[in-house]
């Protein structure tokens, strides 16, 4: 047998080291080591030969499949090896190179970041919640009544246990509170889901940014001041801006601003919603914390909100807002 072993191993080492490509290669790992190879089959063997000389034997099988698996190792190494020098020799080094196109960020991304750079620089913060909420987050604790139309499943996208895609990133502003207190100053950008048919200026999910400042002594005078310096420095320092009197049930009282300027035809456009915090959201807050510091008797506050897709349409003058969404590189490459 150990006569055996010594002739396999020179025709096995012979064959491996003539094999000119991996096919031939991959046939002598099965001639040799599969499980009908040769040495599998010569240590079949092993139950004939006596008891005393089979640790000698198993040695030498064992020291004969090791030797088999490193000659095929270092022969695929090898044929790597040369296929790469092949590759490579084929290679016109003269030719001039492919400059690769360069990235940038969606104009919905540079538009936020421009946003909120321009809030840290007031002392807001930014914060985030999660995008699927609660009826108490979303609706009640913003003083929200049951029979408001946000509230009927032909606005809000509800989900069988009864939570919902949140229509405003409002709902961070009560969990803000819920966890902190005063004072607060924090934005909240994110994304905003409603039922909205979607056309050239309505879109199933938004982006939206929303804004709370919570403090002593907080005034109409500093949500006013406020606003007016984030959009001019969004516009340009001729924009107009108009606070009109609306109705929003978590502010009280409650405006919808807009603003004029070149950029925009010199047309008033609405670009924004805000006002006082309600103190009814205060309340609720305060029964949720278990404690008073958002009484309304000693603290005030101001909110607001917009659409970054609309400021971002009337930006860069994009007429259809479903080109933020389709992610076409012919309309993308102009950002």
């Amino acid at each position: 047998m150990e006569q055996q072993i010594e002739v396999l191993r020179g025709e096995a080492l012979e064959a491996i080291g003539a094999v000119s490509d991996q096919p031939s290669l991959d046939a002598a790992r099965v001639r040799f080591l599969g499980k009908s190879g040769a040495i599998t089959t010569l240590s079949e063997g092993m139950r004939h030969v006596a008891k005393e000389d089979r640790p000698r034997f198993g040695k030498l099988l064992n020291d004969l499949r090791q030797a088999v698996t490193s000659a095929l190792e270092a022969q695929e190494i090898r044929l790597l090896e040369k296929a790469d020098a092949a590759a490579a020799a084929s290679l016109d080094l003269t030719l001039p190179g492919t400059f690769p196109g360069a990235g940038t960020l969606h104009p919905l991304t540079q538009l936020m970041d421009r946003a909120v750079k321009c809030f840290r620089r007031m002392g807001f913060a930014i914060a985030d919640g999660p995008d699927i909420e609660t009826e108490w987050h979303c609706f009640d604790a913003l003083n929200t009544p049951p029979d408001h139309p946000a509230r009927n499943e032909q606005d809000t996208f509800y989900l069988p246990d009864g939570r919902l895609l949140r229509s405003h990133t409002s709902t961070v502003q009560i969990r803000v509170m819920e966890t902190t207190p005063p004072p607060v100053r924090i934005i909240a950008p994110g994304a905003a889901y409603r039922r909205d048919e979607v056309d050239a200026t309505h879109l199933a999910q938004f982006t939206q940014m929303e804004g709370l400042y919570v403090a002593e002594n907080v005034s109409l005078a500093d949500l006013k001041g406020t606003l007016e310096f984030f959009f001019r420095e969004l516009f340009g320092p001729d924009t107009d801006l108009q606070f009109r009197p609306h109705f929003f049930p978590f502010t009280e009282p409650s405006y919808e601003i807009d603003i004029r300027t070149e950029a925009l035809g010199n047309q008033w456009m609405e670009l924004a919603g805000c006002g006082m915090v309600d103190p009814a959201v205060f309340e609720a807050v305060c029964e949720r914390r278990g404690d008073r510091v958002f009484d309304p008797e000693s603290v005030s506050g101001f909110a607001f909100g917009f659409g970054l897709d609309r400021l971002a349409m009337n930006l860069a003058k994009i007429s259809d807002i479903r080109m933020l969404v389709e992610n076409d590189l012919r309309f993308l490459r102009q950002f």
